[in-house]
């Protein structure tokens, strides 16, 4: 006995599943509002870039043309030379009265008290184009001798007030004074030519010259 057993089943089989054009149609349209959507956000941020960009540009334009017209109304000075010498004058005579307390201050001169007093009145009494290279104080400071340059003679009378003005120097009187050209230049220059030279050196001495054996209380020769 025999039978036969039919085992298909079209449930099984596989399955072709069939676009319809009109459903291809709206794919590709939405593909392409989508690209659109894109391309137009591009396309503005694109242009926010570049707005940006030139108003940067603007700005910076604006700043250079502002540095130039400062730079015309306020040109830069030139360096004079009458200032830069005052100056370096200036910074002979601090670094004379530096050394001078250094001196003071390390206890080799003994009386350092008393000559403390005089150093602070010639720093008081300092005139702008007169400055000290040498300083010779004797024993309680009853002898004084100054030695300096100036930028012009006529600067040293009212020099010599301003040193009386000081309570340490009030009473005591200077009785020489000699002015003439540095000692360096006097010998370089020929005898029948004056020197030139853009200051005049000087020497002030009190009544009572100091001691040639006395040690100077300061001074840069």
């Amino acid at each position: 006995m025999s039978q036969q057993i039919n085992l298909f089943n079209p449930q099984f089989e596989p399955q072709k599943h069939h676009m319809s054009a009109r459903t291809a149609g709206l794919a590709l349209a939405g593909l392409a509002l989508g690209l659109l959507v894109l391309s137009v956000l591009g396309k503005r941020s694109l242009a926010e870039l570049e707005q940006r960009e030139a108003g940067t540009a603007t700005a910076l334009a604006q700043l250079e043309a502002k540095r130039d017209q400062i730079a015309r109304d306020f040109p830069p000075h030139k360096k004079d030379p009458a200032l830069a010498q005052e100056l370096a004058a200036a910074e002979a005579q601090r670094q004379l009265l530096q050394d001078a307390s250094a001196v003071l201050a390390s206890g080799e001169l003994g009386n350092t008290r008393g000559y403390a007093g005089y150093f602070r009145a010639l720093a008081q009494a300092r005139v702008e184009g007169v400055w000290l290279t040498g300083v010779d104080i004797a024993g309680a400071g009853n002898a004084i001798g100054l030695q300096g340059r100036a930028l012009q003679a006529s600067l040293l009378p009212a020099y010599i007030t301003r040193l009386g003005q000081q309570e340490v120097l009030k009473g005591k009187t200077f009785a020489s004074l000699d002015i003439g050209p540095p000692p360096q230049a006097a010998v370089a220059a020929p005898q029948s030519q004056a020197p030139s030279v853009p200051y005049v050196a000087f020497s002030l001495q009190s009544s009572n010259p100091p001691a040639a054996s006395a040690a100077p209380a300061g001074g840069a020769r």
